[in-house]
């Protein structure tokens, strides 16, 4: 495994205090040959100034550079288009991810995991990060069915054909492991050390959590329907459609017995279950035919402005 190559991803967003201390401590502890992208998103401070001048003190640090902040999935999705690597290493610009710990991940995966995912089992971060991190961890563990203590951690290692599978967008940077683990790849844990942030301020706010949710219920969905949508919409509109004409049938008898039901909103309720019904199947229809013509790629090339 010391011949192959190893692609470190590495999103930055105003992080000009600690990217280039994050460099030098990779570069200290790595023992295989490598290749350190570095994607610049939409950074306000000297971050990109500072991470020019590592390209060219060092060819083997590389720079992405989006026109704006388009957010760390996309930046994941950026770095694992663009990386060469036989060994994905994904870590966060803020030195809270402890660089010594990088060849523990290259082990793991030698013993024949294709994912290997970081577990701050010892958090610094204020008790308001860590409870709701908490909840949503044991959630989306319930949802996916993939057992893990901590999906949002940053510091990930996966094997190439992982990351050159998958598409991530969005916020679903944190249910890598669950996109993995539909596509049948192995997956498993490792405790790693959490350091306390020594520079700058968390970029997420308390909407992430909103976000986080909406998008644990879009993993829910993908990991049973991604390649059978119908099978969902189709349940639904069955489900509606059958309630509808079940009202429509005993109001038409009804009906026929003398009763007017022209103003009566049960009327109204099942022609408008059947219409919902109609419009489930649809969508379903409609879903099966993007999957069947591989509508599937959300990378957005035109997110990057330059590459170094």
């Amino acid at each position: 495994m010391n011949n192959k190559l190893i692609s470190f991803i590495i999103p930055c967003y105003s992080e000009e205090e600690s990217i280039e201390l994050l460099c030098k401590g990779i570069i200290d502890n790595v023992k295989q040959s490598y290749e350190i992208i570095i994607i610049e998103n939409g950074s306000t401070d000297r971050s990109q100034e500072i991470i020019r001048k590592l390209h060219e003190d060092n060819e083997n640090i590389h720079m992405i550079v989006f026109r704006k902040n388009f957010g760390k999935a996309a930046a994941l999705q950026a770095g694992f288009m663009n990386c060469k690597g036989d060994i994905i290493i994904t870590m966060d610009a803020d030195l809270q991810d402890e660089p010594s710990e990088i060849q523990n991940f290259i082990e793991k995966i030698e013993e024949g995991y294709d994912v290997v995912s970081g577990w701050k089992f010892n958090r610094k971060d204020p008790l308001e990060k860590r409870l709701p991190s908490k909840f949503f961890n044991k959630v989306t563990s319930i949802l996916s069915g993939v057992r893990l203590h901590d999906f949002n951690c940053g510091f990930k290692a996966y094997r190439k054909e992982v990351v050159k599978s998958i598409n991530v967008y969005g916020e679903l940077h944190r249910y890598i492991p669950v996109l993995a683990h539909r596509k049948g790849f192995s997956i498993t844990e490792i405790k790693v050390t959490h350091n306390q942030r020594k520079y700058g301020k968390s970029k997420y706010g308390m909407e992430r959590y909103l976000r986080g949710f909406f998008d644990s219920l879009t993993v829910a969905y993908l990991g049973k329907y991604y390649d059978k949508p119908m099978h969902f919409f189709g349940r639904l509109g069955l489900i509606s459609g059958f309630i509808g004409t079940v009202i429509c049938i005993y109001l038409t008898i009804i009906w026929i017995m003398g009763t007017s039901i022209g103003n009566r909103p049960l009327l109204m309720l099942g022609i408008l279950l059947i219409l919902v019904g109609i419009q489930f199947f649809s969508m379903g229809l409609i879903g099966d035919i993007l999957i069947d013509r591989g509508f599937k790629s959300f990378y957005d090339e035109s997110h990057i402005k330059e590459k170094i």
